[in-house]
């Protein structure tokens, strides 16, 4: 099972008319994969959409690639797009995988550029840190990349904002998060954005 993530930089005020283009895309006959979560950004870089998609198989999500790069309007929404990048992830072998539902009314995704040969010590050093910060609040997501420069992106899901500062403050009081050892493969380059679901996303 494969993750790709797609970040939209998008005109302003156009994130109704990317939703509505994804949203027919995606509804293709031909088309692979499956729309698991389709956000607006909020508070961090403004006017960007992010789309997630799962693949059962490499070869899908080939297919699926080929059919954007090829169109001549991809994500039937070209004219309102910016600019374009598509991010192959794996998911952390430890955390499940991404289930659609209701999860709250603000997502959180946050991507850590990681030091050559990262990869490896960031899963020793999440795998048994994650369970005990899982009892405070749930994960959608944690997936390194698997094209372009070493990274990982996790996601996670709020209710509100003021609900996001009490639960990262309780996780860093017990000594749950962060996982210890973690930051020793960070290069710094650390982003976070917190987007809303657009209506089309099965993640809300």
């Amino acid at each position: 099972m494969l993750y790709e993530l797609a970040t939209f930089t998008i005109k302003i005020g156009a994130g109704a008319k990317v939703s509505e283009g994804v949203e027919r895309f995606l509804s293709a006959k031909d088309a692979k994969g499956r729309l698991l979560g389709c956000w607006l950004s909020e508070i961090g870089q403004l006017n960007q959409v992010f789309l997630l998609r799962e693949f059962d198989h490499q070869a899908d999500l080939t297919q699926e690639r080929m059919r954007v790069y090829q169109s001549v309007d991809p994500f039937n929404a070209s004219e309102h797009i910016v600019e374009m990048v598509l991010d192959t992830y794996q998911r952390f072998p430890f955390v499940a995988p991404v289930t659609p539902g209701h999860y709250g009314s603000f997502y959180e995704i946050r991507t850590y550029r990681l030091k050559h040969g990262g990869v490896a010590g960031t899963l020793a050093a999440w795998e048994p840190a994650l369970p005990p910060r899982l009892k405070i609040s749930p994960i959608i997501t944690a997936m390194y990349a698997l094209d372009g420069e070493p990274r990982m992106t996790h996601i996670w899901p709020y209710e509100s904002l003021d609900q996001r500062q009490a639960i990262r403050a309780k996780a860093v009081s017990e000594g749950v998060w962060p996982p210890k050892g973690g930051a020793d493969w960070l290069t710094g380059d650390m982003r976070s954005t917190i987007a809303i679901p657009l209506p089309i996303s099965p993640l809300r």
